[in-house]
């Protein structure tokens, strides 16, 4: 029998029923107005230059074995450097595998990056089902592989790349792991991986438990990996670089930050996976925020647990990046 779901943090609750639209299902038919939900809402974004901290610039460079190009932002800190090559955070977006951009979801980033004095290199990709596994994976990589490449002409330093990624991006991030690792490409210096989205099988306790709840339930998730994966979806021998819960592997990856509400589908993947790479050896810092809804922190950035939750990413970046 299926549990109740943990309660939400009283204070999210009240950022929750303020927005009143906010549905958790998404269903196929969901996916179109979404997308135009999203182009009217970036009209009216954020400063992507953060007061003038950030010079911003819109590139688009060669696609992986000859698709379209891949776009990317590119936030450059307008302020004199230090002496020494800046470090770089590649983040990749959420919105499902099925919405979104490289503007979404960037702020939050480039809040972090402003505070450490980084480059942010925000990509975009493909988007399921029109451009199904692995397009969207190759295109993150893609994105990788120039900014490895093109660090030092962006002030940034080749051997401090942080990946990054929420939701979706942060699967997304999770994959480019595994994929860097086996290709033997570029190694980033760290993972941070937001709320990620890990696991097609959609059958973790956490799943069932937030069945039409919160913000991403179980419907919008099965929404989004049959996206990615068609009849594929919770089957045998899905790749690990499309749902990185697959990989039987979890050893060799570079330090990795993983956080997730305690009330949210997500929840049991995430912390499997944090437990599933300290096993392989390696090394995880994984937060579990009580009574949080999936994408919180953006939606109430203003509440406690969100402040906390902000906090601890700095902090780990700080650390890593000795900064």
């Amino acid at each position: 029998m299926t549990q109740a779901p943990p309660p939400f943090d009283p204070e999210l609750v009240t950022a929750l029923d303020a927005v009143g639209d906010v549905r958790p299902g998404l269903t196929p038919q969901d996916i179109r107005v979404a997308r135009q939900v999203l182009t009217t809402d970036a009209a009216a974004g954020p400063d992507l230059t953060m007061g003038g901290a950030f010079a911003v610039e819109d590139r688009t460079v060669p696609g992986p074995g000859g698709a379209p190009g891949v776009p990317l932002l590119i936030c450059r800190p307008t302020a004199a450097p230090d002496g020494a090559a800046r470090p770089v955070l590649y983040y990749t977006h959420g919105g499902g595998l099925v919405v979104g951009n490289n503007r979404l979801g960037v702020d939050t980033v480039l809040a972090r990056a402003k505070q450490l004095g980084a480059v942010v290199v925000s990509v975009e990709y493909r988007l399921a089902p029109e451009h199904p596994h692995p397009a969207p994976v190759e295109d993150v990589h893609t994105g990788l592989l120039w900014t490895a490449e093109h660090a030092g002409k962006l002030g940034g330093d080749p051997e401090r790349i942080v990946v990054a990624g929420t939701s979706a991006g942060g699967g997304l991030t999770a994959a480019l792991a595994l994929l860097l690792r086996d290709r033997g490409g570029p190694r980033p210096v760290g993972q941070m991986l937001m709320s990620p989205m890990l696991d097609d099988r959609n059958d973790t306790p956490s799943a069932h438990q937030m069945a039409g709840v919160g913000t991403w339930d179980r419907t919008a998730n099965e929404t989004a990996w049959t996206a990615l994966l068609g009849d594929r979806r919770g089957g045998p021998g899905v790749s690990p670089y499309a749902a990185p819960a697959r990989a039987a592997d979890l050893s060799g990856l570079p330090p990795a930050f993983l956080d997730v509400g305690s009330a949210e589908t997500f929840r049991d993947e995430v912390v499997t996976y944090a437990s599933r790479i300290w096993q392989a050896g390696g090394v995880a810092e994984l937060h579990v925020w009580p009574g949080g809804f999936h994408g919180f922190d953006a939606l109430a950035p203003g509440a406690a647990l969100s402040r906390a939750a902000h906090a601890a990413q700095l902090n780990w970046l700080r650390r890593l990046l000795g900064r």
